[in-house]
């Protein structure tokens, strides 16, 4: 069972709900260089398609008795992935942490694709120029 962080102070408590984490968490990796995007289910990829973006999709938040956030993730061809992992680790750590004052003891980053550079246009618009 999840249960909401929580500040208490002299006026009350702050709780910051799972959502918020995944805001930041979705914020961090995608500032991250060779991050091309957030990975989800096949909902939030059609959403993301039609030009909806949710900052996050891709990513769980489990706050049991460790704090642990997993993160989904596109990169970009050619970039060294394992690198990439540790930035988006560190970025989320460290992001999370500064903000909300809550310890992040695991980031599972999963890398679910690779995105492949597209064909440069010709002055015509055609992707691959044919011999007429």
């Amino acid at each position: 069972m999840e249960h909401l962080p929580t500040q208490n102070g002299n006026l009350g408590k702050v709780e910051i709900a799972p959502e918020v984490l995944q805001v930041i968490s979705g914020l961090a990796a995608t500032g991250v260089k060779g991050v091309i995007g957030l990975s989800g289910g096949v909902v939030e990829n059609f959403n993301q398609l039609i030009g909806r973006k949710s900052l996050r999709q891709g990513i769980t938040v489990n706050l049991d008795e460790t704090t642990t956030i997993e993160v989904s993730l596109v990169v970009e061809y050619g970039v060294p992935i394992p690198e990439v992992g540790k930035q988006v680790q560190e970025s989320i750590k460290s992001a999370v942490e500064t903000m909300t004052g809550i310890q992040v003891d695991q980031i599972v980053v999963r890398v679910e694709g690779i995105k492949f550079p597209q064909p440069e246009k010709t002055k015509d618009g055609e992707s691959n120029p044919r011999v007429r």
